[in-house]
């Protein structure tokens, strides 16, 4: 049931060499239960869940119990005659997952294709692209309780989900595994495509797609992430490697009369507005620089990569840099997406 010493390379889109002091899979939920009673379990100094391991970097070997989510399965749970109610493992591959539900011409995740990692991950870190956020769709998730040992629902509200942010990454930060998540997606003739945000409508244009279905939305944004990200197969990265920074508007005025060009999107919170970080980075100059063996992606700023031979302190000290260059040039913060270990 357990390895140790065992090789994460890997089991992250990095591919940087670490160790886990013990790892072991879970496929169902009665796997989780039997895990939770044994004694390395128990006593395990830290304990990590790995899905996709797409948003992970390790800087180190993990001195603890690494539990790899394999849970499957894909099934409808309720329909009306607008949506339908379908249930996915967190183990599911999340782009898979997308696939399958376009191809039931089921929308409301469309714009949220080709984002790696697993089902979940997605309310962990309530993902989001082109104008979509998992919290538009979401309506419930299982967890299992790691400290007491149950299962417990929680809807929309409890997750308190932000940009890029949840319960599961402040208050629960390592407390719950979840197990499944449950989305409400449109039916034909209910769903209002968001094609607007990006170059979606650009795409479709080229495409000659004068009525878009969530297919070709699909296609779309497809084809644009896959201009601009490198793929973890060929090169380790792990996407956006940071959030683009929520600034408050007197400060975003100030930015964009020294720079009128300078992207910038509705946030949250009224008084606020988002910054595009890759733009941020690139006029920092990092835009296809390496820093000892990790660099930033020649085409996408916000992509740190893994050209190689990268160890995750390299990576951690590249982002450092990007961070100080930002905050002295612009006066603004960037949080990174990735957990670093």
């Amino acid at each position: 049931m357990f390895q140790a010493h065992f090789p994460l390379a890997t089991l992250t889109t990095f591919g940087i060499q670490a160790n886990a002091k013990l790892y072991t899979q879970v496929t169902c939920v009665a796997d989780l239960v039997k895990l939770w009673h044994t004694p390395e379990f128990k006593t395990a100094k830290q304990r990590l869940i790995l899905g996709g391991g797409s948003n992970l970097l390790f800087t180190q070997d993990f001195d603890g119990l690494v539990i790899h989510n394999l849970i499957h399965g894909i099934s409808i749970e309720g329909e009306s005659e607008q949506a339908s109610l379908v249930t996915a493992g967190s183990g599911e591959n999340w782009h898979s997952f997308v696939m399958a539900c376009v191809e039931k011409e089921l929308g409301g995740i469309e714009n949220l294709s080709l984002i790696p990692g697993t089902v979940g991950a997605a309310p962990v870190q309530n993902i989001g692209a082109y104008g979509v956020e998992l919290k538009d769709v979401f309506i419930s998730l299982d967890a299992f309780n790691l400290r007491t040992g149950e299962i417990i629902t929680l809807n929309k509200d409890q997750c308190n989900f932000g940009y890029r942010e949840s319960i599961f990454k402040q208050v629960a930060k390592g407390r719950y595994f979840v197990t499944s998540v449950t989305l409400r997606l449109k039916k034909p003739g209910f769903h209002k495509l968001s094609m607007n945000y990006g170059a979606i409508n650009q795409v479709l244009q080229d495409m000659e797609v004068a009525t878009p279905t969530i297919a070709d939305i699909s296609k779309a944004v497809v084809s644009i992430r896959s201009s601009k990200l490198p793929d973890p197969k060929v090169i380790g990265n792990a996407g956006s490697f940071f959030k683009n920074p929520e600034v408050p508007e007197a400060k975003v005025q100030e930015l964009l009369d020294e720079n009128p060009l300078m992207p910038t999107y509705p946030a949250q919170h009224a008084a606020y507005k988002k910054i595009a970080a890759g733009w941020l980075i690139e006029q920092c100059g990092w835009k296809g620089r390496s820093l000892g063996n990790a660099a930033v992606h020649q085409l996408q700023a916000l992509v740190l990569t893994n050209p190689g031979h990268a160890t995750g302190k390299e990576v951690k000290d590249l982002a450092e840099a990007i961070q100080q260059s930002v905050k002295e040039k612009f006066g603004v913060a960037l949080e990174t997406e990735v957990n670093i270990i």
